[in-house]
């Protein structure tokens, strides 16, 4: 089953045509939530009756634009009351993913993320998929950020297993970036470059290990001297998807959703899925 939590607005209603086009590839249901916050005290019972039949309207406009892309799909739809994040992760521990939109209705303008993606990116147990904007023409590619740790292998098997469903290829990078120094920084430059160069075959030869355990399916590979964000941002344009990991390495391990995974769900150009090991945070 996929969910969506949908509230509405535009960004919500482009995770609906992303979850239903899902659901129908992985021949599973979709179910469409909307939680609304309780308002209390007896005189705000008014309010509470207009909220229910505002989350309705909102179900009814979400459905129907499921069945449109995906008229062949089960669907089913529910109105729930609490805090946003908590009952999505309610909902996520049923689920195979969930689909929410990057920014909702009670979103500032100047806010491209909003906190319910924060809120659940890399604190569920399947992947949290966030989409921005309405799907755009497919590029037949997954772009995946690969850097040989546990979390990026987790990353990696999520994007096989979703490319061999959409019939398309991947683009695995490994993007690096050294640590600023002092102005004696050219002192460390011939270390700097063997660190690079050790880690970037590490990498290599791990992913390779991949790419022979999944022969049918086209893979690049490239291996980027700059920030990972920077280089997985400007190559989502030609990607329908970036898939990360929800901690890379360096990561603090107080810290859930790494930095990487928290900038490209600020400046990708296309849906991201950020994936956790099984047994993560939730």
């Amino acid at each position: 089953m996929i969910v969506a939590g949908v509230d509405g607005s535009p960004s919500a209603l482009a995770a609906v045509d992303y979850a239903a086009a899902d659901a129908a590839r992985r021949g599973t249901s979709l179910r469409l939530v909307h939680v609304r916050e309780p308002w209390t005290g007896v005189r705000l019972s008014q309010l509470n009756d207009l909220e229910n039949t505002y989350g309705a309207e909102v179900l009814a406009t979400a459905e129907r634009r499921a069945r449109a892309g995906a008229p062949d799909l089960t669907v089913t739809t529910g109105q729930v009351t609490g805090g946003v994040v908590a009952r999505l992760k309610e909902e996520a521990a049923k689920a195979d993913a969930v689909v929410i939109g990057s920014r909702g209705t009670g979103g500032f303008t100047g806010m491209i993320l909003g906190s319910v993606g924060l809120g659940l990116a890399g604190h569920t147990p399947g992947p949290v998929i966030v989409v921005r904007e309405p799907s755009s023409p497919s590029h037949g590619r997954l772009l995946v950020g690969y850097d040989g740790a546990d979390e990026a292998d987790v990353a990696l098997e999520f994007a096989f297993a979703e490319a061999r469903r959409r019939g398309a290829g991947i683009k695995a990078v490994f993007s690096w970036q050294p640590p600023p120094f002092s102005s004696v920084g050219t002192m460390y430059d011939n270390l700097i470059h063997c660190v690079y160069e050790e880690r970037t075959t590490f990498v290599e030869e791990r992913f390779a290990a991949w790419r022979e355990r999944h022969p049918g399916v086209p893979v690049e590979y490239a291996s980027v001297y700059g920030h990972p964000v920077n280089v997985l941002a400007e190559e989502s344009r030609g990607a329908d998807l970036v898939v990360a990991g929800s901690r890379g390495l360096g990561a603090l391990g107080a810290a859930v959703l790494g930095s990487v995974g928290h900038g490209l769900l600020h400046h990708a150009h296309c849906p991201v899925a950020i994936v956790s090991s099984p047994g993560g945070p939730a």
